[in-house]
């Protein structure tokens, strides 16, 4: 029997220093994309100076997913806060890239400068 692949998308937040960061997992797409961004809501604080998402584990992404992300840094930005992603692997960089999603929000390669530039 074929093993099965894991497609429900899953998500963890740790704070480091002022900064939350998010940990996306599997898929985020039309199916789960309302609750990717509720979770992302739900876990940001007043006290939050910015967020980064890292999507290292992330291996698809739609166009719904690409809407939470928006709604999500304008909601930041209302509190003064902002985004900033990292962790992208290529088939991910690319759908960014051809969204134009790279010239609205910062991404970066490493966590480390994503959460420095969040910060300062």
């Amino acid at each position: 029997m074929a093993e099965r692949k894991a497609t429900i998308m899953e998500l963890e937040t740790v704070r480091e220093g002022g900064v939350l960061v998010a940990e996306a997992w599997n898929r985020v797409d039309g199916t789960n994309a309302h609750l990717f961004e509720q979770a992302l809501r739900e876990a940001i604080g007043s006290e939050d100076q910015g967020m980064v998402i890292d999507f290292g584990g992330l291996s698809y992404i739609s166009s719904a997913g690409l809407r939470a992300i928006l709604v999500t840094a304008k909601t930041l930005k209302k509190q003064g806060a902002s985004l900033a992603i990292c962790g992208l692997q290529a088939p991910i960089r690319e759908v960014f890239e051809i969204s134009g999603f790279d010239k609205i929000i910062p991404i970066y390669d490493a966590r480390s400068g994503a959460v420095g530039a969040v910060s300062s």
